[in-house]
């Protein structure tokens, strides 16, 4: 009951959806300026801190993680380069969960899947980072294509050599390498 109360008065006085509300906080800057900001802010002094340059002065890393925070939304590149790449990221984070998740309930627990799902990750972070350097201006297209087919010859290579490797382990019986799903299908 309070939820719809809440509901009601908001879309009587607030402009109805959840959307108007996000578009309003677009408009007053909190994605472009505020967020940004406070990513760059908590990433430095956690690192001020983490390093301990100076020492247990958090008050310094709190005026430095400021003042960088700050400078790099002075020009509007930090703002363009997130608005870019986090939409990336989450579909490439969404990608990686629905291949987890397939591979945790049908694959047996081995470590060759870590390793695949490390080069499958890999793999997205590369495309993540290509089309935003493309969509934000870093002409990079031009050595792609010279040297893409090396780059897929190399990862190729590697894919195999890989594959050799985990190929001469010797295997463990269904029973100790078969996921919780699997062994619960089959009554093991």
């Amino acid at each position: 009951m309070f939820e719809s109360v809440v509901l009601s008065w908001y879309s009587a006085y607030g402009g109805g959806t959840i959307g108007n509300m996000l578009n309003q906080w677009e408009q007053a800057g909190f994605f472009a300026y505020l967020l940004p900001f406070l990513l760059i802010f908590a990433l430095v002094f956690g690192l001020l801190t983490s390093v301990k340059i100076f020492e247990d002065k958090k008050a310094i890393n709190a005026i430095i993680a400021v003042v960088v925070g700050l400078m790099a939304l002075q020009f509007g590149f930090v703002s363009q380069f997130f608005s870019e790449i986090f939409p990336r990221l989450g579909i490439g984070l969404a990608v990686l969960l629905v291949i987890i998740i397939f591979l945790g309930i049908f694959m047996p627990k081995e470590s060759w899947i870590n390793y695949t799902m490390f080069g499958v990750g890999a793999i997205i972070v590369i495309i993540i980072i290509a089309k935003t350097a493309g969509a934000v201006g870093w002409s990079s297209s031009w050595w792609w294509n010279n040297n893409w087919s090396t780059i897929i010859g190399i990862a190729f290579i590697l894919a195999v050599i890989g594959v050799i490797v985990a190929s001469t382990k010797r295997s463990k019986p269904l029973g100790e390498q078969a996921s919780t799903f699997v062994k619960n299908l089959f009554n093991q």
